[in-house]
Parts: C-alpha cells; sequence; structure tokens
C-alpha cells in the first residue's frame, strides 16, 4: 500500500493538472535583498513588494503631457509600477529596520517584507529596533501581522507628531477624502504593537538607537523624517517619501503628489533635502526608487539627477569579523 501510496503521489506531481496548480520557479523573482557596505555596517535593502500607482491622477503640479514625457523618457508610463523598499542597519550586535511596508494592506503588491528578511539571513524575531520614516500604509503597515507585532523582540520608534495625527480621528478633515483610509490603517497596524509596550516616539531631531540620527522632513505627514547614518567617514540617509515619481521630481521638484498633508511644505522640504543629498554627495536610501533604492543624487542644471548604486558582489570584510577586532 505505501508503494501504490507513493507511485499515486509522484503522478500527480507530474500530471498537468497538478502542475498547474504550483508556481513555476521561472515565474518568480529572486527573493528581493541586495547588501552593501557603510564603513563598518552592513545595510540591506529589502523588498516588500511593488504597486502600480497612477501617477495621472495623483500626481500635481504637472501637465498630462509633461507627465507622459517624463515617464517615457525613462521607458515608463503614468500608470507606474513602484518599488515598496526597506533597509537593514547592521553593525554586528544590533540589527535596525527602517520601515515595514505594507504588511496586510495591499494584498500581494505588498506585504512580502518578512519572507525577504527571512531570505536575507534576518528573521522578524532577529529585528532588534525598527525606525519608521512615517505613519503610512507602505511604510508604517507591516509593524503588525494578524493583530500581534510582526517583530516581537524590536521596540518601533515613530516621530510623535505622526502618532498623534494619524491616531486621533478628529484630524481625519485635515486631509484629502482619498487619505482618510490611513485613520483606520494606523489604528489597525499600530494598535497591537501599542497594546505591547513595544512603540516609543520622539520629537525630532533625536538621536535613536544605534546612533542613527533623525531629522525632520515634515510635509509628507506632520511628522514624517529621514534616517542619517555614519560609520568611518561614510554617510547614509535613508529618507523616506522625499521622492515617489522619480522620472519627473528629480527634473522638476516642485511635482507633488496628493498623498502630502501640506503640499507646501512637503516641496520646501524635497528642494532643501535633494540639494543636501547632491551637495554633500552621501548615499541615499529610496523607499519608492526602483529597487533597491541605493544610489545619489547629482546636480543637473537647476535639478537634479539619480545615479543607482552600481551593482556589486564584493562587500568586504564581514561586519561580525570586523566587531571582534
Amino acid at each position: 500500500m505505501k508503494i501504490l501510496l507513493m507511485l499515486v503521489a509522484s503522478l500527480m506531481a507530474f500530471s498537468p493538472a497538478y502542475a498547474a496548480e504550483q508556481p513555476s520557479a521561472r515565474d518568480q523573482q529572486a527573493p528581493g535583498y541586495y547588501r552593501m557596505m557603510l564603513g563598518k555596517l552592513r545595510i540591506t535593502a529589502v523588498s516588500d513588494g511593488t504597486v502600480t500607482i497612477p501617477l495621472n491622477t495623483l500626481l500635481t503640479n504637472i501637465s498630462p503631457d509633461k507627465l507622459s514625457k517624463g515617464m517615457a523618457r525613462e521607458a515608463m508610463t503614468p500608470q507606474a509600477e513602484t518599488s515598496i523598499n526597506a533597509f537593514v542597519i547592521d553593525d554586528g550586535k544590533k540589527r535596525i529596520l527602517v520601515d515595514t511596508g505594507a504588511g496586510e494592506l495591499f494584498g500581494n503588491d505588498g506585504g512580502h517584507l518578512l519572507t525577504n528578511l527571512a531570505a536575507a539571513g534576518y528573521p522578524a524575531e532577529s529585528i532588534d529596533a525598527v525606525l519608521l520614516t512615517h505613519v503610512h500604509a507602505d511604510h508604517s503597515g507591516g509593524v503588525s501581522r494578524a493583530g500581534k507585532p510582526a517583530f516581537p523582540e524590536a521596540e518601533v520608534y515613530v516621530d510623535k507628531q505622526d502618532v498623534d495625527f494619524w491616531l486621533n480621528p478628529a484630524n481625519a478633515s485635515k486631509v484629502e477624502a482619498s487619505q482618510a483610509h490611513t485613520f483606520a490603517d494606523s489604528e489597525r497596524t499600530l494598535r497591537p504593537v501599542m497594546n505591547a509596550g513595544l512603540l516609543k516616539t520622539f520629537m525630532a531631531p533625536a538621536t535613536l538607537p544605534g546612533g542613527i540620527r533623525a531629522e525632520s522632513t515634515a510635509g509628507h505627514t506632520p511628522g514624517s523624517v529621514l534616517y542619517r547614518v555614519e560609520s568611518q567617514g561614510q554617510t547614509l540617509v535613508l529618507w523616506g517619501d522625499i521622492i515617489h515619481a522619480k522620472a519627473v521630481q528629480m527634473p522638476d521638484p516642485e511635482v507633488a503628489i496628493h498623498f502630502y498633508v501640506d503640499q507646501k511644505q512637503a516641496i520646501n522640504t524635497r528642494e532643501r533635502v535633494l540639494k543636501q543629498a547632491a551637495d554633500q554627495g552621501y548615499w541615499v536610501a529610496a523607499a519608492h526608487i526602483a529597487f533597491p533604492g541605493l544610489g545619489h543624487v547629482q546636480h543637473e542644471g537647476n535639478a537634479y539627477r539619480w545615479v543607482p548604486a552600481n551593482y556589486s558582489t564584493q562587500l568586504g570584510q564581514s561586519v561580525s569579523d570586523e566587531a571582534n577586532n
């Protein structure tokens, strides 16, 4: 009987009907992570997935023709597939995750962070701290799963202004109707972390675990921040949502998006951050530039351009070895 059952199982595995139910490895991307060294720190970009967004209805301060031409220069359309990137900062002792992806809020378009973290060698329980650039579904949605903290050993840090704003439904009148869902999303995803005593708030500027510096980038949300990381004379700035549509916002920083709570302030913030990044030449980790979202900003006339990191398989000496020297 045992031999018969094994034969039946083998036939099912090779039958066309059964095979059609199984996702083929040829139809899947490789695990979404990419590493680079920043001084003694190992930086790992981790993908939460991609989502297609209608830039033609979301962007402001740009004509339909200019948008189409700008996207076409990068072989894209206004229906743009956009990366959702998170980043791990590993000093050999602590593992700090910046942003958490969308969790359960975007269906299969997002929510792949935990799988890709595990593939990169960072299972959820190994994360020591989580830093949120701001409270929005695709950045804070992944802090919980099925009503429980997704990173059970990690304290979650976020600017107090965002917690106060998005966990108070009375503020719904202060945002566009299309963004009102963020209040319910925030309650659903942040409340389990708060109930577990893991949510920690700060007011930027502030120094957080690992000596990471939080600096205000208010405008996108009231408590939006960037995180500045330094090691051995090298700097990386993880800037959250400074850019949503690189193809048009780099050459024209005044192009805005309906996600902003305060568009004027957000535009001023973007222009300041882009200028600083280009002037100082540091590394940038971007949430919504094509994965892995690591690169530099350079001046181009009166505007800017993005220079992606050159692909490398050479990480040099491991962080764990350096930490023991």
